[in-house]
């Protein structure tokens, strides 16, 4: 699948987040929830190392966000566009909100459950399953992850 006009935009929105986290001392990971017409309905950015909390990654503070603003937990018909491929926890997050098509940047051969080491979120066995398209603006998320980690060692 290839990604969308909307999908672009929601990336360099998702990119913007990311560095945005990374200037915060946090995994520079950005995500935005857009509805079936494009429009951003939820941000956000990780939030693991301000706020405290384990499961403040960028995804699910999205989909927080989304829920917020729409009033309901299903998410259907909307995208999940983020700038890492989501980990287990966050792949099954977005299943559970029925998310209907996931767009993400860099593969995360070290946790991504999106495809590379696992792919939960198109595994037949489950209920619900998402489109997956990998690989938007890879080169900048990588460039974004590599130098906070570079900085870092």
């Amino acid at each position: 699948m290839l990604a969308a006009p909307a999908d672009r935009a929601a990336m360099d929105r998702a990119l913007a987040l990311a560095a945005r986290a990374g200037e915060e001392g946090d995994v520079p990971v950005g995500a935005v929830v857009t509805d079936a017409a494009g429009t951003v309905i939820g941000e956000g950015r990780n939030l693991r190392e301000v706020t405290g909390d384990p499961t403040a990654h960028a995804e699910v503070v999205a989909l927080r966000a989304a829920a917020e603003r729409t009033g309901h937990w299903n998410l259907e018909g909307c995208t999940l566009v983020v700038t890492l491929e989501p980990c287990l926890m966050c792949a099954g997050a977005l299943l559970q909100s029925r998310i209907s098509r996931l767009v993400f940047g860099a593969w995360d051969d070290k946790a991504g459950a999106a495809g590379s080491v696992y792919d939960v979120v198109r595994d037949r066995r489950l209920p619900y399953r998402a489109e997956v398209v990998g690989g938007v603006a890879e080169d900048a998320a990588s460039t974004l992850l590599r130098a906070f980690f570079d900085a870092r060692r």
